[in-house]
């Protein structure tokens, strides 16, 4: 089943017609964006030898919600309620607005609705259950963050501010998405007293056989109207780029650091970290308190449905951390941050 969900994902998608301005990490003869500090990408090949030469742990085929999500709305300024919907997909609730990070609903990440990875629980909230949405920020256009489906539903309800990647506001507005903003890295887009600041990933993009780099990909700041900061990690591998935002960005006060899709290393070390890497890249972002994020919803990768966290806790502790410095939720669980 997961050589078939990858051939459909690699085969099947949509490219998508951009308008791509100048940017320092454009190359405009090839047509595409490029990381920073790696050109290790892997082809079909090495997908293919991947698939045939490992043995991927086996996860339950369902699992039930232990938590139910506490929606209420949050009074005090410095504080945010986060509930974990699944994978990268969280809401954040702030006294004056309410986030959704890479939502997704669909039950498959995939080109289409009969092949391809498939949740191992329901998401974390009802999608008619959420507070009204005023913005939503998408780190990437792979169909595990941004899921058309998901986002067609949500503009129907909450006609929300969408700010995405260069390079994928036509896909967008193509669906019907009526308020796209797209930013390019370390552009800044505001949203009521809040404002939103794209940051570089190392990672890529793409939808279909031919798209792959047409469209950016990368991480957010999200700059409360009191000055608090926090970082939304999306999908990357560890480089020194998380020491570039913060030579920008002194500190975060609240970071989201992806934790999981990260076996086997030799093939997906260049685009996805470990725990390991994600504990050096909490420190190398100064960050107050982190959460993880990035695993435990689609099986992508070979490791095991909760090696993920296990292993964060193993290098928390070598390093020092409690769950005050880094911890992980549950899907469906809320919980009161204060920044």
């Amino acid at each position: 089943p997961m050589i078939k969900s990858l051939i459909f994902l690699i085969i099947l998608g949509c490219s998508t017609s951009r308008d791509i301005k100048k940017s320092d990490h454009y190359d405009p003869i090839k047509d595409r964006f490029y990381n920073q500090y790696t050109k290790k990408t892997k082809g079909f090949w090495e997908v293919i030898k991947w698939k045939w030469s490992t043995d991927p742990a086996q996860w339950p085929d369902w699992v039930d919600l232990e938590h139910k999500p506490n929606l209420s709305a949050v009074k005090k300024q410095d504080e945010v309620k986060v509930s974990f919907i699944g994978h990268s997909s969280f809401l954040l609730q702030f006294k004056e607005l309410n986030i959704l990070t890479d939502p997704v609903w669909s039950y498959r990440v995939s080109p289409v609705s009969w092949a391809g990875p498939a949740r191992h629980h329901k998401p974390g909230i009802d999608l008619d259950h959420l507070p009204k949405i005023d913005v939503i920020i998408i780190s990437h256009n792979h169909y595990d963050h941004m899921d058309l489906e998901t986002l067609k539903s949500l503009e129907k309800a909450h006609s929300p501010l969408i700010i995405a990647p260069k390079g994928d506001k036509d896909l967008l507005t193509s669906q019907g998405l009526k308020n796209v903003v797209e930013l390019d890295w370390w552009e800044k887009a505001p949203a009521n007293t809040f404002q939103f600041t794209y940051l570089p990933a190392q990672h890529f993009s793409g939808r279909g056989l031919f798209d792959r780099f047409e469209s950016l990909w990368g991480s957010f700041a999200i700059t409360t109207s009191t000055g608090k900061n926090i970082f939304f990690g999306g999908d990357t591998g560890y480089s020194k780029h998380f020491l570039d935002i913060q030579s920008r960005i002194p500190h975060m006060d609240l970071a989201f650091i992806p934790i999981g899709a990260y076996a086997p290393r030799w093939f997906m070390k260049p685009m996805h970290m470990n725990p390991e890497e994600a504990v050096r890249a909490h420190f190398d972002l100064k960050a107050k308190q982190s959460i993880g994020i990035h695993f435990g919803t689609f099986q992508l990768t070979d490791e095991a449905i909760d090696e993920p966290v296990k292993e964060l806790e193993i290098h928390k502790k070598k390093q020092g951390l409690t769950d005050k410095n880094f911890t992980s939720l549950s899907p469906g669980e809320s919980r009161i941050f204060n920044l």
